[in-house]
């Protein structure tokens, strides 16, 4: 089947982590995205975390489906390289500090005579405008901000921030989203527009109704470790043979179940365990009695017994236990790719199935300049034009 991006083209120049998953996202079901990067620093990404043979493991993941070419956009051959881009592209994503494109003459005046129809997605730390919009921003001052670091944690422990890009991960999800309204918009108007995404604000914006509680009632969300305010008994649990298995019992249904399963139906008379809130407020006695029936049993059995009940548990996992796991294998998780440079590469796949215009991976990352001369022969440069063009240093 032709993928339902076939026919958007997305430059990707941004670096690190939310604006190319953004374009991550979109290469999946198919837009061509080119990946413009500096000829002497390419996406830091590309160096990030763990190597094997040289070869970043993240940049595999994150540069997958992109075309890539080395242009210094502050150069004149670079900026004239980006515009012909433009002229054919839809989305052009980007996330140098506020101001640095118009230092170069990339601003939006630029690329919308460029193309009137393009898309100009800008992903900064704090935003295109306000006291901090200079400031270097990245997703831990986002954790930060958002009050998720400020709630995560044990009650007597300090704020914790993630051991992930999590405040990335979410803005990089929005961007796509934020591009396909902008992208549906076009197709009323005819017209592109900018979309101005902070950091700051997406991880906010799934943490739930903490503004308004605190706007309607005082309150500031405690730190609670894997307990919650909302229902209870909700938390992780060690088994006889030493896994761990987290419980949820969002609904009350649930909840029951699992006070019957693990031998404690009496408390389900009380007139406390009627909501979510009040069983919270005894979590301590909830608990106590799940955490002593888990120690009775294996992770195996556990589960049995509780999939016999119909209530919501599963063992914890890490990366050895998701590759074998039946469900995600179903699903088709985890995809195999062919890499060039490691061989089959195991990676997460696209991030949800499509019945009739399914996402793929068609390639993971490349190196830097890889597709430069086809994609600059694909704009109608001739083998001289590239050939000056290198000489003159805007161009790798």
């Amino acid at each position: 089947m032709v993928p339902p991006l076939h026919d958007i083209r997305v430059i990707d120049c941004a670096t690190l982590f939310a604006g190319p998953l953004a374009a991550t996202m979109l290469g999946d079901f198919g837009a061509d995205v080119i990946k413009v990067e500096h000829p002497e620093r390419p996406d830091p990404s590309r160096g990030h975390g763990a190597m094997k043979n040289g070869h970043g493991l993240w940049w595999k993941n994150l540069g997958r489906n992109k075309r890539t070419v080395a242009a210094d956009l502050k150069h004149e051959d670079g900026r004239a390289l980006l515009l012909r881009l433009v002229e054919t592209s839809d989305v052009l994503i980007e996330n140098f500090r506020p101001g640095t494109l118009e230092q170069w003459g990339l601003g939006w005046p630029e690329l919308e005579e460029a193309n009137p129809r393009l898309v100009l997605l800008r992903v900064s730390g704090f935003g295109q405008k306000g006291p901090r919009r200079r400031e270097a921003g990245f997703g831990t001052l986002a954790e930060a901000m958002s009050g998720f670091a400020s709630m995560t944690g044990q009650p007597d422990g300090p704020p914790t921030l993630p051991p992930l890009a999590l405040a990335d991960g979410v803005a990089g999800l929005t961007a796509a989203y934020a591009a396909m309204v902008a992208l549906h918009s076009r197709e009323q108007s005819g017209r592109g527009q900018v979309i101005d995404l902070a950091l700051i604000e997406p991880l906010l914006g799934i943490l739930g109704p903490q503004v308004s509680i605190f706007d309607q009632l005082g309150a500031v969300a405690p730190r609670t470790g894997n307990r919650t305010l909302n229902n209870a008994p909700r938390n992780t649990y060690l088994t006889q043979d030493g896994k761990w298995v987290a419980v949820s019992t969002s609904s009350q249904s649930i909840a029951e179940r699992v006070m019957r399963l693990v031998g404690r139906p009496d408390v389900i008379d009380e007139p406390w365990f009627a909501t979510g809130r009040q069983r919270a407020a005894h979590a301590d006695e909830l608990d106590a009695a799940v955490a002593e029936w888990m120690l009775q049993r294996t992770a195996a059995e556990a589960l049995a017994a509780f999939a016999a009940a119909d209530a919501a548990a599963t063992v914890i996992y890490d990366a050895s236990d998701i590759v074998t796991d039946e469900q995600y294998a179903a699903l088709g998780t985890i995809a195999t790719v062919d890499d060039p440079d490691l061989g089959p590469l195991r990676m997460t796949n696209v991030l949800f199935r499509m019945s009739r215009t399914p996402g793929s991976i068609r390639f993971s990352g490349r190196g830097p300049a890889s597709d430069t001369d086809e994609i600059l022969a694909e704009l109608g440069y001739s083998s001289g034009d590239i050939a000056s063009a290198r000489r003159g240093g805007g161009i790798a």
